[in-house]
């Protein structure tokens, strides 16, 4: 009688998608390109598409895959000047206005100022 023994591994529901940062990204890569290494032995050892690993590669090789600077705290300063102007124009009390100075120009909000349109604004700028 002749008998077989064979492990079979169940795996669960993994999500789809996983976010991976961008110093997460660049430490897989460059694991990838270590002499000898293997893109589809990386790939799979970290859970990812060989497709997507050579995709972050080509980024990473062109000089696309930096980390980005986070943006610091901004200097706020109330000025007694728009306060006056603000009245002058009859706006209500609860209005007030948004100054920012860039090295190209100034962005000035005048107003209420929608949070989910000032956030795109700030993100834009934070590019």
């Amino acid at each position: 009688m002749d008998t077989s023994t064979q492990a079979i591994q169940v795996r669960g529901r993994e999500p789809r998608r996983r976010f991976r940062t961008v110093e997460e990204k660049r430490r897989i890569v460059e694991e990838a390109l270590a002499p000898g290494a293997s893109v589809a032995g990386v790939a799979r050892g970290h859970g990812v598409n060989a497709n997507q690993l050579f995709s972050w590669r080509r980024l990473y090789l062109q000089g696309q895959l930096e980390p980005r600077e986070r943006p610091g705290l901004l200097a706020v300063r109330v000025v007694e000047e728009a306060k006056k102007a603000a009245r002058r124009r009859n706006a209500p009390a609860t209005c007030g206005t948004i100054q920012i100075e860039l090295r190209t120009g100034t962005v000035r909000i005048v107003g209420m100022a929608d949070p989910a349109s000032l956030h795109t604004v700030l993100e834009y700028l934070a590019r």
